[in-house]
Parts: structure tokens; sequence; C-alpha cells
């Protein structure tokens, strides 16, 4: 049976009606009455499990995975309201998901990694990802990659596409939906395995500003010194007085640019890879990541660039049909940073990017996705975190 997918979306204040409503919609474009997996991503404006609870009872009560995003998006849908839900259904006999949960970021990424591959077990030799959305405070990909892959010792990783959770830039709690449960602090992670094709590429675009600087203090993933200086006030030489008063305002305006290794660098044409700030501490001077870091290595800081955002996008387009080898997608998702979205365009500037990509891929293909704090996907035969990027999974 070939894949039949569908996507519904809402924007229904009531989480009720809205998760009832974007749920029906999916089933109606799928052609079903009934689907084996739900894919879904909300807005925090809602009650969290009122709108999962609306979802999985017009859905059947069948496997579900998702989280709360920054926005959501769909065929010609970018919605970054307190109030928006976009889901997939998912009916084949050939490519098929199996879905995971795990909580405890906080205190234990790595043994929250180890405990999603503990639970999967021996990975099936026709596994084709885990997708993987966790929360978005919390997350530390470094220490959940080393406990996944510590417990597996895949010959070759299990690819890993996703992001992390939003919550409208308030910073001060994701969800995530395993089934019925709505919790945070956690992982929800849902692997798809059969006879397909999943071709998965990653675009971003930030330009270096400045020299060269050096981290010449930190510990795992936190920042206290470059150049011999606290970190926010290096920071503080690359924003504005608003900036620097308004810390959202300085993440969504200033990122860090580390040196990419080479197989990286020429896979997407671009000699960074960029990280965000999600955190400082001016007490302490110092800023976070979502990755670890080492002293003595060199980073640059980074701004979006708009132009190198549409370049890369017509790049990723390209690689993205030399890997579907002709095959019209059944079905695309696609995890946008919120650093894409309205927090720097206008909303006219916002859909043409996402009308670039739909675009070339097909306006009748389902496509489900979200605005994240972070973002995940491979590069080679290797998972990476990214920042400030669109990342794309097509399923044929």
């Amino acid at each position: 049976m070939a894949v039949k997918a569908g996507v519904g979306h809402s924007n229904h204040r009531n989480p009720e009606q809205a998760g009832k409503l974007a749920a029906e919609a999916a089933l109606k474009e799928a052609g079903l009455t009934a689907c084996d997996f739900v894919m879904m991503f909300a807005t925090v404006g809602y009650d969290q499990q009122v709108i999962v609870n609306a979802v999985r009872k017009a859905t059947g009560n069948v496997p579900l995975s998702g989280c709360s995003g920054e926005g959501v998006i769909a065929q010609s849908f970018g919605n970054e309201s307190n109030h928006a839900v976009s889901l997939m259904v998912w009916k084949s006999d050939d490519l098929k998901f199996k879905n995971f949960k795990a909580t405890g970021l906080k205190e234990d990424s790595k043994a929250v990694g180890a405990s999603i591959a503990t639970a999967i077990g021996e990975v099936p030799g026709d596994a084709q990802a885990l997708f993987t959305l966790a929360d978005g405070l919390t997350f530390n990909f470094d220490k959940f990659n080393e406990g996944f892959n510590g417990v597996l010792q895949l010959k070759k990783p299990l690819k890993m596409v996703g992001g992390t959770a939003g919550d409208n830039f308030t910073q001060t709690r994701t969800y995530q939906y395993h089934n019925s449960e709505v919790y945070s602090d956690g992982v929800s992670c849902a692997m798809l395995y059969g006879e397909g094709t999943l071709a998965t590429d990653v675009s971003h675009g930030c330009s270096a500003i400045g020299a060269e600087r050096t981290i010449t203090k930190c510990e795992g993933n936190v920042i206290y010194e470059i150049d011999g200086k606290p970190a926010t006030k290096v920071m503080e030489e690359y924003l504005s007085q608003g900036e620097i008063t308004n810390f959202n305002l300085s993440m969504i305006s200033l990122c860090l640019g580390f040196k990419a290794p080479k197989d990286v660098a020429e896979y997407q044409g671009d000699e960074y890879i960029i990280r965000v700030i999600p955190a400082r501490d001016d007490a302490k001077g110092s800023i976070s990541l979502y990755t670890e870091v080492k002293p003595g290595t060199k980073i640059w800081m980074t701004r979006r660039d708009p132009e190198k955002m549409m370049k890369g996008l017509d790049e990723l387009i390209g690689r993205m049909e030399t890997s579907l080898g002709g095959k019209t997608p059944s079905a695309v998702i696609q995890i946008e940073c919120m650093g894409r979205g309205k927090n720097m365009f206008r909303e006219e500037e916002k859909m043409q990017l996402l009308d670039k990509l739909q675009a070339k891929f097909g306006r009748k293909i389902p496509w489900v996705g979200f605005y994240a704090y972070g973002e995940i996907a491979p590069i080679g035969d290797k998972n990476h975190f990214h920042n400030y990027t669109s990342v794309v999974a097509a399923v044929a």
C-alpha cells in the first residue's frame, strides 16, 4: 500500500474545536476515515491537554507525536499566532512510525538519550530516521546524542531529524506530546521505518561580522569568557542599545558561528555551523548554547542574511531533487527556525520563504511543520544540531 498522508490546520481559538477541525481536514485530504499515526504541532495559547485530547478523539486514539511550536506550518500556511495548530495523519503498509518518550533533560540529557535508545532496542534494518522533538529550554543535543549512540552503538548512526519546542518566545515552558500525554523537559520521538525513500536537507543564511574570537573560559554548554572578557560584554560590542536591554531581541539578532568540519563546509557551501544563544546570565557574564564547547575554540559573531537565505533555499531544492531521484514526495516535514519567521520578516517576506519551497515540490503535497528554537538534521553520516536553519524531510 502506498503512503496516504493528509495535513489539516486551524487557528480557531477554542482548543477543542481547533483540534477537531484540523484532524478532520487532515483525514479528508488523505481520503481516510482512519489512520495509523499523527504528527502534531500547536502554539501555546491553547490549553495543551485539551487540544491534544481533541486530536486524539478525532483520529481514533492512534499513536501521536509532536510538540509546541513558536508557530506552525502547512501548505501556504505559516501561522505564528498564539492559536494555531497543524497536524499530519499517516497510513501505509510500507512505511510506519513507532513512537517513544522520555523526560529529565535538564537534569541529564545523556540519560534521556540512553533511555530512548533502550526503548527502541534493536534498530530495524529498514529504519529511515528518528524524528526527535525536544524541550527548547532544557535540551543539550551533544549529551543526548552521546547517550543515544552509546547504547545503540550502530556502525552508521540512525538519522535524527527534528527540532526543539517553542513557547511564543516567553522562554518559560515548552510542551511535548506523546499519545495522550502532554509534558515538559522531555523528548517525543517517532522512528520511521520500512520501504521508501527519505531525503533530508538543511539550509542556513547567516554571515559573519567582525573578527575571529576565541572562547577562553567555558564549562559544558556555558561560555564564561571570550578573549578573556565576560561573554555578555563581548556580545554587547555587536548589539544596539535596544538589543542589549531586550534579551529576546538580542537572541534573534546575534548568533555564534563555529568553524564547520570539512565535510559539513563542503556539503552546505558555507564555512560555519550556527549556534543561537538561548540564555545569558548577566551576574556571571555567561551565555549558554544547546551544544558543548571547549576552551580555545574559535568563533565568529554572525547575523542573519536574507539574501543568503533565499540563495540557500535554491541550493537545498537542487540537492533534494537529486536525493529523491525524480520521485514525487508523499509528504514533507519542515522544521524552520523561529528566527526565520516573524521575528525577522514582514508577513509577506516570511511567506515568500515558505512559498519558494512549496511551489517547487508541489502544492498538493501534504506539508506539515513548525517554527522551532533549534533544528536537528544529519549532514553526511553525522547528526548535527543547527540554528537559524530550515530543515526539510521529504518521504517518497
